[in-house]
């Protein structure tokens, strides 16, 4: 779970599903009014308040986007009293609009040259070649769309994925509009062919 404070009433919740999966939540019963999903509900807000001092008292609004394959994105808004003074506000907050929307994009985040090239070997023996390659803030990322996993069956691909990276939190947009492109296509087996 990671929690990135967005405006001083708005914070954004990243939970992949291997957080969903720890406190026994399926995917289906994120959007179920179950015990199990208030108490994930909570377990948010206490790591809200510790991480970025937001904390979730009065009317507050939820929005929950699905990102396939990765998690998904929780947006928590608090409601604006009336009452409340301008000056209250924290300035360093810069007030913002954010859209997420589900695509069939896979995009992960590596620490290290060497764990691509695990993975691309790796995938490479599996009959993947596809993908694209970036780097940006001294990380890695490779880029998926969903009919490139085949042969593999989604989840154990993303299975694979997981054991070399981890499910990026900052947009592919962003990586591709400041990062750099180091592969544009096929990604895996040139990886594969230079690096085996």
């Amino acid at each position: 779970m990671r929690v990135e404070r967005l405006t001083y009433n708005k914070i954004k919740i990243f939970l992949t599903f291997d957080d969903l999966n720890e406190r026994g939540i399926s995917k289906e019963e994120i959007w179920q009014d179950i015990p199990k999903v208030h108490q994930l509900f909570r377990d948010m807000m206490t790591e809200a308040d510790d991480e970025v001092g937001f904390k979730a008292d009065g009317p507050i609004a939820v929005e929950v986007f699905s990102l396939p394959a990765q998690g998904m994105v929780v947006i928590v808004t608090k409601g604006i009293n009336e009452y409340d003074l301008e000056e209250e506000y924290d300035e360093d907050y810069i007030e913002m609009q954010v859209t997420l929307d589900e695509n069939d994009e896979i995009f992960y985040e590596f620490s290290s040259f060497e764990d691509v090239i695990l993975l691309a070997n790796r995938l490479y023996s599996l009959e993947i070649k596809g993908g694209r390659l970036f780097s940006f803030n001294n990380h890695f990322y490779l880029k998926f769309e969903e009919e490139e996993v085949k042969p593999l069956d989604l989840d154990l691909f993303i299975a694979i994925l997981a054991e070399f990276g981890s499910s990026s939190t900052i947009t592919s947009y962003r990586v591709i509009e400041y990062g750099k492109e180091l592969m544009k296509t096929e990604a895996v087996e040139e990886l594969h062919r230079y690096f085996k």
